[in-house]
Protein backbone atom coordinates (compact mmCIF):
# COMPACT_ATOMS: atom_id res chain seq x y z
CA UNK A 1 0.00 0.00 0.00
CA UNK A 2 1.29 3.41 -0.91
CA UNK A 3 1.40 5.94 1.88
CA UNK A 4 1.26 9.73 1.69
CA UNK A 5 4.31 11.54 3.00
CA UNK A 6 4.76 15.20 3.82
CA UNK A 7 8.00 17.01 3.02
CA UNK A 8 8.53 18.70 6.38
CA UNK A 9 10.88 21.32 4.95
CA UNK A 10 8.31 22.53 2.42
CA UNK A 11 5.18 22.34 4.61
CA UNK A 12 3.78 25.80 5.43
CA UNK A 13 1.36 24.48 8.11
CA UNK A 14 -1.72 25.72 6.25
CA UNK A 15 -3.82 22.81 7.56
CA UNK A 16 -5.61 22.10 4.28
CA UNK A 17 -4.63 18.42 4.31
CA UNK A 18 -5.81 18.13 7.91
CA UNK A 19 -9.18 19.70 7.17
CA UNK A 20 -9.53 17.48 4.07
CA UNK A 21 -8.46 14.23 5.79
CA UNK A 22 -8.38 14.60 9.59
CA UNK A 23 -8.17 10.82 9.94
CA UNK A 24 -4.91 10.75 7.98
CA UNK A 25 -3.04 13.99 8.65
CA UNK A 26 -2.28 15.96 11.82
CA UNK A 27 0.19 18.56 12.99
CA UNK A 28 3.33 17.18 14.63
CA UNK A 29 5.16 18.75 17.58
CA UNK A 30 7.00 21.09 15.20
CA UNK A 31 3.69 22.40 13.82
CA UNK A 32 4.13 20.69 10.46
CA UNK A 33 1.64 18.31 8.86
CA UNK A 34 2.37 14.59 9.00
CA UNK A 35 0.62 11.39 7.96
CA UNK A 36 -0.25 9.41 11.07
CA UNK A 37 -2.73 6.92 9.58
CA UNK A 38 -2.52 6.18 5.85
CA UNK A 39 -5.65 4.01 6.17
CA UNK A 40 -7.66 6.79 7.82
CA UNK A 41 -9.51 7.83 4.65
CA UNK A 42 -10.23 6.49 1.17
CA UNK A 43 -7.39 6.93 -1.30
CA UNK A 44 -9.48 9.35 -3.41
CA UNK A 45 -9.88 11.65 -0.39
CA UNK A 46 -6.17 11.51 0.36
CA UNK A 47 -5.46 12.31 -3.29
CA UNK A 48 -7.67 15.39 -2.90
CA UNK A 49 -5.40 16.53 -0.05
CA UNK A 50 -2.30 15.80 -2.15
CA UNK A 51 -3.71 17.75 -5.11
CA UNK A 52 -4.92 20.62 -2.92
CA UNK A 53 -1.64 21.26 -1.11
CA UNK A 54 -0.64 24.84 -2.05
CA UNK A 55 3.08 24.05 -1.89
CA UNK A 56 2.83 20.50 -3.31
CA UNK A 57 4.68 18.99 -0.34
CA UNK A 58 2.59 15.79 -0.08
CA UNK A 59 3.45 12.83 -2.26
CA UNK A 60 2.93 9.07 -2.38
CA UNK A 61 5.68 6.78 -1.17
Amino acid sequence: MERPIVDQESCISCGLCISTCPGVFRFNSAGKAECFDPAGAPEKDIQQAVDGCPVQCISWE
